[in-house]
């Protein structure tokens, strides 16, 4: 049985989460991880486990069942990547930008863009990210300078965006513009539209990465890019700084259950191997040293867990949640450093080596750190829900 066929209705019962987890967990053991270390040695796309992808429904898990999704709440979503990622962490990456664009077109668009856009979204048909950085303009999305002019029914695009995953693979993306420059305050000045690749739009290069292989990052620069004023997501201008942050709520979300799955599989990997790897003639898992990173190791990666529930039940519930998204991404990502680093120690120098998975764990770690706002900006919102929340 496929995802999509144990979902269709908007409500999903315990049962069929647990008749997804399912088919997730077996899919990952019989396709995915066999073949895990052959794509990310190679930093090769994995064009075969996108099209499996794709037939279980992953890139429309949030979208609602009306458009072709699975209608996953948050809580569910991040309990799916979680599972993914104690597997294969980029894999998670391939669609979750592109549910950040579905979101903001499910949350934002108009009827008509949402159902122009989210069917196609839902199959994977029409597959992409989230254009936001820009050389110059990463986590100050108001520096940015790729501009939109209105020309009657369309606009003509120019500027670059950076760091742009599903950059090459992807068809769509929705693009944070400027369509006022001379706004003040500047936010109040950009705009979101969904650029399919056409005339105009190109792909530069690909980036390399440290890690997070597999999964394409690039450059996307517009000449003179005409998108249609219908594709103006909302059909608002100036909504797109506070349209970027509901949608960022999902994507922290996201990079947070990563970096549960990541700590959990840097657990997971230590327990075992430590009670094989012997010295002084008992299992180190017997020595007080590797207890206490064990011990230490366990606890971040519950209480990480924890942090990823508690923030996609506000999120399920409608409410703001930028602070508890921002609490999970926080330590999470901390947490999968953490404990990826005490892997590569247990295992020793095994876990410096490219035969063991912990290798791998340690070069994708750091991207949770940064991707979808730095930890430094986390901590920042963190402090400033916590004041205004609480006034004296």
């Amino acid at each position: 049985m496929s995802v999509a066929e144990t979902i269709d209705n908007a409500t999903m019962s315990r049962d069929e989460e647990t008749q997804i987890m399912t088919a997730i967990e077996k899919w990952l053991e019989r396709d995915v991880r066999p073949v895990v270390k052959k794509y990310d040695h190679a930093d090769e796309y994995p064009f075969p486990i996108v099209e499996q992808m794709k037939e279980m429904g992953l890139f429309g898990a949030i979208v609602h069942p009306a458009y072709g999704g699975l209608g996953m709440s948050a809580q569910t979503y991040s309990r799916v990547v979680i599972k993914i990622s104690e597997v294969w962490m980029a894999l998670t990456g391939i669609f979750n930008s592109h549910l950040i664009m579905a979101t903001l077109v499910q949350r934002f668009g108009t009827e008509d863009q949402k159902k122009r856009f989210l069917p196609r979204f839902s199959t994977g048909e029409l597959r992409g990210g989230l254009g936001l950085t820009e050389p110059d303009a990463g986590t100050d999305l108001q520096g940015i300078r790729t501009r939109a002019d209105k020309k009657g029914d369309h606009y003509v695009v120019n500027g670059s965006k950076t760091w742009i995953s599903n950059g090459i693979h992807g068809s769509a993306y929705a693009v944070l513009v400027k369509t006022d420059p001379a706004a003040e305050p500047k936010h109040k000045g950009m705009t979101f539209f969904i650029m399919e690749k056409d005339k105009g739009f190109t792909v530069s290069r690909k980036l390399e990465k440290l890690g997070y292989h597999s999964i394409d990052s690039a450059e996307l620069v517009f000449s003179d890019y005409k998108v249609p004023a219908a594709n103006l997501v909302g059909g608002v201008e100036g909504q797109g700084f506070y349209q970027a942050a509901g949608g960022l709520e999902i994507g922290r979300i996201n990079v947070a259950a990563r970096g549960v799955g990541l700590a959990s599989a840097s657990l997971k990997d230590a327990v075992r191997y430590s009670q094989v790897r012997k010295t002084f003639g008992k299992p180190i898992c017997q020595h007080q040293a590797i207890q206490l990173k064990l011990g230490d190791m366990a606890t971040k990666v519950e209480a990480a867990r924890l942090l990823v529930e508690s923030a996609a039940r506000a999120y399920d519930r409608g409410e703001r949640c930028d602070m508890e998204a921002g609490m999970a991404k926080l330590f999470a990502s901390e947490a999968a450093v953490e404990c990826s680093l005490e892997a590569m120690r247990i295992h020793g120098g095994y876990g410096y080596s490219k035969e063991f998975d912990v290798e791998r764990y340690f070069r994708d770690a750091p991207l949770m750190c940064i991707g979808e706002g730095t930890n430094e900006i986390q901590r920042i919102i963190i402090a400033r829900q916590m004041v205004a929340r609480n006034p004296v």
